[in-house]
């Protein structure tokens, strides 16, 4: 199962965290958001990195142009959408960066956000289920209505997002299997700003014996 740690700004905690573990990183490229890092910036969590891993840039209603030249000043291998951006779009981008794992996010209120998925299928690569908040696109802490998902089996593989943390990731985990986990809040102590204790901890449980029905690690 791939684990995504996502927010990350600062280089020794992006190769730390790398080291327990971790199959992704994932870098905020929304100006608006606390976690917001540059390309720069990314370049420089990128270049201390000693472990192979997937590094994942997050828009929201950027251009082509604006991620595609982000993608190659920072080294990324994924680009994560997270705004409102169309399968078309989605499309034409893949055309733009074919080498590039393509992600969208959709933002889920009710069991209706769910048909977007087959919408989307064959635009992306992956897909990523994240809790809906009004004002915020993602990192918000808030936790999706697991009951809901239970028969979410798209075409594409999928990342489960939303308030997860160490303390209720076998209980998500034990109830659905998605293909990837994603979190941010869940291991911070301020945006932006990693707990290494809580990533740890999440390592630590997801490594424990017989953790949950359907789990592979």
């Amino acid at each position: 199962m791939r684990i995504k740690i996502c927010g990350i700004r600062k280089p020794e905690q992006g190769e730390a965290i790398a080291q327990l573990g971790a199959t992704a990183l994932g870098f905020i490229c929304v100006t608006v958001s606390p976690r917001y890092v540059t390309a720069a910036q990314i370049r420089l969590v990128v270049e201390q990195l000693s472990l192979s891993v997937d590094r994942i840039g997050v828009f929201a209603n950027s251009t082509r142009e604006e991620i595609c030249q982000t993608v190659v000043e920072a080294n990324l291998t994924g680009v994560q959408l997270h705004g409102n951006e169309s399968p078309e779009f989605c499309q034409q981008l893949r055309q733009s960066l074919p080498n590039t794992e393509l992600i969208k996010a959709l933002r889920v209120r009710t069991p209706d956000d769910l048909k977007q998925a087959d919408t989307y299928a064959d635009a992306v690569d992956t897909l990523l289920l994240d809790a809906y908040h009004p004002q915020q696109l993602g990192g918000t802490g808030k936790t999706l209505d697991w009951d809901q998902l239970q028969q979410f089996k798209p075409r594409c593989p999928w990342f489960l997002a939303g308030g997860l943390t160490p303390e209720n990731i076998l209980n998500a985990l034990s109830q659905l299997q998605p293909d990837g986990i994603d979190l941010s809040s869940g291991v911070e102590r301020s945006p932006g700003d990693k707990d290494m204790h809580k990533v740890a901890q999440l390592f630590d449980q997801l490594r424990s014996p017989c953790e949950v029905v359907g789990y592979r690690n």
